[in-house]
């Protein structure tokens, strides 16, 4: 299964300029977009997704156009948006054998069977008779999946999915996800840097609506070596290292500013080399997009 996108670009009403000639290919296993809030990840989502217009570009799925045929298409996604509501009222249970009569599963044997799998795949097998305005927020996440799961999908999409989530809950919907990943394209949108370093073996940064990163998290992490030098300085100094280094990102600690600079060679002033890491890669590559105080 191969999912390609060709120039794809996007501009609301509002004149913000969403997406901007995007292009990447994805196949089967996790695929993880990065990029900070407003990047232009949920809008490339919804787009894979059918649910919203492209001004331009082109979107295939094993020869299938995403954006012409859009019924087909359905029938191969699941989504799991970074919003999404549930009826408080119904039990977890209740509301997929809901689901899957509505994505066409009319024999009730083979929507029980289903449902109990999904529940059981997802550890909600226990709670299942539970109504969903009481889960938690993991739970919600994992319910969020067993629903996205629904008609067997050759394409999942699954967009900020850890937000708020404890650690604990996290592990679980890390699992979860990478078995998903074993035979099915699974797209992993989120802002968060060790999602992709820990799930996903090809990912893209994207800012601003531009792809400005492709590749695997490794060779970009090694690309970096010996290029990565950290310093504590004074807040007030921060102004001056800026005029004579890329810092890439800064981190205030027991009152001194830690900066993470990138050169291809030890720079004077005392900086002490720094084992490079996916946050590095990320923080590189947008530092030219956002001001790095904000990073």
């Amino acid at each position: 299964m191969q999912l390609a996108i060709n120039k794809l670009s996007k501009t609301y009403s509002n004149g913000v300029r969403a997406l901007h000639d995007v292009s990447l290919t994805l196949g089967n296993g996790m695929f993880g977009l990065l990029g900070p809030n407003g990047a232009g990840k949920s809008s490339l989502m919804r787009t894979i997704a059918t649910l919203q217009e492209a001004d331009s570009g082109e979107i295939s799925l094993d020869g299938l156009d995403v954006l012409k045929q859009k019924t087909r298409v359905r029938q191969l996604l699941g989504y799991l948006p970074q919003e999404f509501g549930v009826y408080p009222k119904v039990s977890a249970e209740r509301m997929l054998d809901h689901i899957a009569r509505l994505k066409g599963v009319a024999d009730a044997k083979e929507r029980k069977a289903l449902v109990g799998a999904l529940l059981e795949n997802v550890n909600l097998s226990k709670d299942r008779k539970k109504n969903l305005g009481t889960y938690s927020g993991g739970m919600k996440q994992r319910f969020g999946i067993a629903q996205a799961l629904i008609g067997d999908p050759r394409v999942i999409i699954v967009d900020e999915p850890t937000a708020g989530l404890d650690p604990a809950e996290r592990n679980r919907f890390y699992n979860l996800l990478s078995q998903l990943g074993e035979n099915t394209i699974v797209i992993l949108s989120t802002h968060i840097v060790e999602d992709v370093s820990t799930l996903c073996s090809n990912f893209a940064i994207i800012c601003q609506g531009e792809v400005l990163y492709a590749g695997e998290p490794e060779r970009a992490v090694q690309s970096l070596e010996g290029k990565i030098f950290t310093k504590a300085i004074a807040q007030g100094e921060l102004p001056v290292y800026q005029g004579k280094y890329k810092v890439i990102s800064t981190q205030l600690k027991s009152g001194r500013l830690h900066i993470r600079i990138i050169a291809s060679a030890a720079p004077e002033d005392d900086f002490s080399a720094s084992a490079p890491t996916l946050e590095d890669v990320y923080f590189s590559n947008i530092a030219t997009r956002m001001d790095v105080n904000t990073i």
